[in-house]
């Protein structure tokens, strides 16, 4: 597959130029020197605009691929140089069964069906129904939603205990590769579909990214593009606040991207709420993985392969935040400024569809061109022969929304406590995902765990089961919800949210689960299961 490179366009620059001049259109199109916060009309060739986009999927897949081999192998520390996988062409076919990808492009999938006004009910609709793989915020969001939880609320804390979790942030990039120059139009859509899955930081994380990318059409500075990114939240939030830090101190430390890790680590890293990793090494929290996306992006320097190693080897989800940090510097290079050795792979499988979608490289590359034309023509652009006139944006920072003052983790009481009460059958079993995981688990209709925690918030861990069943959880002696451990797929699920409640009076609660010995749904079995208790204060 060849792809062309920009035709020339001398004329049009020459006049777009000489309006610039006259002080009507601000800097000349695609100038590096131009400061992202000075929205002007620029304008790019198409044939400029699809090798950008066909750059930022393809940055994607390449990101994703070398990252897979250690995803969650490395937690609160560095990747060293020597254990990073040795890259091979081949490596990018992996793409096609990655939810980075495939998550992201039926998303973009209910825009072509929909149209660009889908609502967060059409998003939410296609999630509910969809059969891919999921983990975390989208699992628990799909969960919420096959259970009648409209999509407005399945996000949201009071349904999804994921809620910041790095869910949206790597679903996003098909945002901001359709929203060139366009930022605030970037931030309306991430909250139409993001709410499906996040809520608060969550949303932000998919904000940052597709701000960058939005920025990366237009600027090559690395710096520039991450200050764009972040000047699309809200000051006051702890995904900002975390940014904000990065920049600070890339500044302090500018030959040292690990002393900028190392201090990200201290001052941060503390505040994962997932129920898989609250006060344990592993941080799946959208902040901290987007800092590393920054990290990656800001002393990368604008070069791939640097940008790659440093978005790695910090660590924690070192697949999906190369992918975002190489979408959006594939923007920046085009497809063609990619290096070789990395695109070499993709011609080869062009055609094949992604895992769970309609979609190959090849058309959502086209389908990604005609959504970001259409967008700029929404938003005040026109298409001019074969040249895109963007009236560009200049990005602000959304409202204020987040749950962070709940609490954070302070405690897990895990079941062999002796704070616990158990009544009934429970018995202290070992369920399996690559190694064996004890957990008291009941069948019983009428068994209890029961436990009194001083805080603001807590969630009750388990596993869900294809042999889950239900449980009535009372909280404070009065029935706060009926829940299920069904895992909905044929999988196991560790650790994941049995329970939860945010918001608490500052004090003592007490919770008490009661078994049903009842299967929920298709479910083989009315297993509930109960590892710990996760406080929040």
């Amino acid at each position: 597959m060849t792809h062309p490179t920009m035709k020339p366009a001398s004329i049009a620059l020459g006049i777009l130029c000489l309006t610039w001049l006259l002080g009507a259109c601000g800097s000349p199109p695609g100038a590096p020197e131009a400061d992202q916060a000075d929205a002007a009309v620029r304008e790019i060739d198409l044939l400029a605009l699809e090798d950008k986009i066909r750059g930022g999927w393809a940055g994607q897949m390449i990101g994703v691929t070398f990252g897979a081999p250690t995803e969650f192998r490395y937690l609160e520390r560095i990747i060293p140089t020597d254990e990073l996988p040795e890259w091979e062409p081949d490596m990018v076919r992996n793409a096609l069964d990655q939810d980075d990808l495939y998550v992201d492009m039926t998303f973009a999938q209910v825009l072509d069906e929909q149209g660009l006004d889908a609502t967060t009910d059409d998003f939410g609709a296609m999630f509910r129904d969809a059969d891919y793989r999921l983990w975390h915020a989208n699992l628990a969001a799909r969960r919420a939603l096959r259970r009648g939880v409209p999509a407005t609320l399945s996000g949201t804390p009071a349904y999804n205990a994921h809620a910041n979790d790095i869910d949206f942030q790597i679903e996003s990039d098909f945002v901001g590769l359709m929203t060139p120059g366009l930022p605030q139009a970037a931030n309306e859509l991430c909250y139409r579909a993001g709410r499906v899955m996040n809520h608060g930081d969550g949303i932000y994380g998919g904000m940052f990214v597709s701000g960058m990318y939005a920025a990366a059409f237009f600027d090559s500075d690395v710096r520039r593009i991450v200050k764009a990114g972040l000047a699309t939240l809200p000051a006051e939030s702890p995904y900002a606040q975390v940014i904000s830090d990065v920049v600070a101190w890339a500044d302090e430390h500018p030959d040292d991207w690990t002393a900028v890790w190392q201090l990200v680590e201290a001052k941060w890293n503390a505040r994962e709420p997932c129920p898989n990793g609250a006060l344990d090494p592993f941080n799946i929290d959208a902040k901290i993985n987007g800092a590393y996306i920054a990290l990656g992006l800001l002393y990368g320097g604008g070069d791939f392969r640097d940008t790659l190693v440093i978005a790695t080897r910090a660590g924690q989800d070192s697949d999906c935040n190369p992918s975002s940090a190489l979408g959006i510097l594939g923007v920046v290079l085009g497809y063609e400024g990619i290096p070789e050795v990395y695109t070499r792979g993709i011609n080869a499988m062009a055609d094949e569809q992604f895992s769970y979608t309609d979609h190959s490289f090849r058309t959502i590359v086209d389908s990604t061109r005609d959504r970001a034309i259409a967008m700029v023509e929404r938003h005040g652009g026109r298409l001019e022969g074969d040249r895109l006139i963007v009236a560009t944006q200049s990005p602000e920072p959304t409202e204020l929304d987040v749950w962070d003052d709940y609490g954070s983790p302070v405690e897990r009481i895990m079941f062999d406590d002796a704070r616990w009460s158990w009544t009934g059958a429970w018995n202290d079993e070992n369920v399996s995902f690559r190694r064996a995981y004890p957990t008291n688990l009941s069948r019983t209709a009428g068994a209890e765990a029961a436990i009194r925690f001083d805080g603001t918030g807590a969630i009750v861990t388990g596993w869900y089961l294809p042999s889950g069943g239900v449980a009535d959880v009372y909280l404070d002696g009065e029935l706060h919800k009926t829940v299920d451990a069904y895992s909905d797929e044929a999988g196991r699920k560790i650790q994941e949210s049995v329970w939860h409640a945010f918001g608490l009076a500052p004090g003592e609660h007490d919770v008490r689960l009661v078994v049903r010995g009842e299967p929920y749904g298709e479910s083989t079995g009315a297993d509930v299961s109960v590892t710990s208790l996760v406080v929040f204060r």
